[in-house]
């Protein structure tokens, strides 16, 4: 099975909205109704898309904070000088010209027997439905010494914006020579290809910018998403840059200690490092919202997988990120392909439209180089209990330079095609 395309996605993105408005189903009388949507990621924004261009006649009101989006998914190609902060960095014009109400404001609880938010400026927005797709939590109290401030001298940068810009302006600022910590976060957590990505991006910044220094990776896993091909990767294009600590029988390479002041990261072996640069990523938990509102068990919310409605408040959605979608990674991909069934499962509960049966999809790309990328991904089903794997596929070891130039090129037709359908350009 080969990934998907730009047109192949393209296609797909507009599969849902072709087939949403179709007739309503004679039985079922459309009604107005109130869609409250809290966070405007890929999750989130597809969801406001879709509802909205389906049923115009539906109240939907997306709420989120910021009022420029930065994605997550293409921010280590910023850290690395592949793409512009700009490019990474999109509005809500598309959503509101569409008739969305964007409200940039903190959603603060969830009373699921009134069905209202509390917004920290006072304001409490009704819903009938609500879509829950509020990202990660950081746990800041798994690591000693690490919190909010801290983060500022080592930046997580694993919630792309103000974050990103810190790490990207301390790798540029760093003198030649000196040493690149990065820590990659437990599982399970957001974009499991991520911080290694990251680690080709920064490595390759070094190679040409600062070739007397290193990187250093201090995993707490014994081993992580496309290990092979990044390992021959960074073989190939950063030899002498990069040493890879993974966690095993002989050692820990957990980072269980910081400080931020001497910029030093203690592992769960007792070994201090100073770092020029410190990326410390800590596990992670669903966004705060979805605990407030009852969805979550631990730190992360089960699903039905049917639809992603939550099975312990109804009438609320989580999905992206914060929920449990069993094998199916959480990614910006996920997160845009689970809106799509969401959005679809609302229509036909508010407006009567059709309900089709849900598809899920994911694919992740990887740069490693200039003109080299790699992918992995799957297509999956709603199983009873579960999200399950119907097919998958993974780039290959030693492919063709020619096939990884095209990879390349297909994860930048994709960017633009994701955030095309998550904000409503053009």
């Amino acid at each position: 099975m080969s990934a998907l395309n730009r047109r192949e996605f393209t296609a797909l993105a507009g599969a849902f909205a072709a087939t949403s408005v179709s007739p309503a189903a004679p039985a079922v009388a459309a009604r107005h109704g109130r869609v409250v949507i809290i966070g405007g990621g890929a999750g989130g924004a597809t969801v406001a898309h879709h509802v909205k261009r389906a049923a115009p006649e539906l109240s939907v009101t997306l709420v989120e904070v910021q009022k420029r989006y930065t994605t997550c998914f293409f921010s280590n190609l910023y850290i690395g000088g592949f793409r512009s902060f700009r490019s990474i960095t999109h509005d809500y014009a598309g959503l509101a010209k569409l008739g969305v109400e964007i409200v940039h404001d903190w959603a603060m609880g969830v009373d699921t027997a009134r069905r209202t938010v509390a917004l920290r400026s006072g304001t409490t927005l009704d819903y009938d439905k609500l879509v829950l797709s509020p990202g990660i939590d950081l746990k800041y109290e798994t690591i000693e010494g690490y919190d909010p401030e801290v983060a500022e001298r080592m930046p997580h940068a694993w919630k792309a914006g103000v974050q990103t810009r810190i790490l990207r302006r301390q790798i540029t600022d760093m003198p030649d020579g000196g040493v690149v910590v990065l820590a990659p976060p437990p599982n399970p957590y957001r974009c499991p290809p991520g911080p290694y990505e990251r680690v080709s991006m920064i490595a390759h910044y070094l190679k040409y910018h600062k070739p007397r220094s290193k990187l250093i990776l201090l995993d707490p896993k014994p081993k992580f998403s496309k290990q092979a091909l990044f390992m021959e990767g960074w073989e190939q294009h950063y030899g002498g840059i990069i040493e890879v600590r993974l966690s095993n029988e002989v050692q820990n390479q957990r980072v269980v200690r910081v400080d931020g002041n001497r910029m030093e990261l203690e592992t769960a072996d007792g070994e201090t490092l100073k770092a020029a640069v410190a990326n410390v990523i800590p596990a992670q938990r669903a966004g705060q919202i979805a605990h407030l509102a009852g969805c979550a068990d631990g730190d992360w919310c089960p699903i039905r997988p049917s639809n992603f409605s939550s099975t312990l408040v109804e009438d609320v959605y989580v999905l992206g990120d914060a929920a449990i979608a069993s094998k199916m990674p959480k990614s910006g991909f996920s997160a845009n392909s689970q809106a799509k069934v969401v959005a679809n499962d609302i229509v036909a509960a508010l407006a009567g439209k059709k309900r089709f049966p849900p598809r899920y999809r994911n694919t992740c790309w990887s740069l490693i180089a200039t003109n080299n990328a790699v992918k992995v991904g799957a297509s999956y089903k709603a199983g009873e209990k579960l999200v399950e794997v119907t097919s998958k596929f993974i780039s290959k070891v030693g492919e063709e330079a020619s096939l990884r130039a095209r990879t390349f090129e297909e994860a930048l037709g994709w960017y633009d095609s994701i955030t095309a359908d998550m904000f409503a350009k053009g």
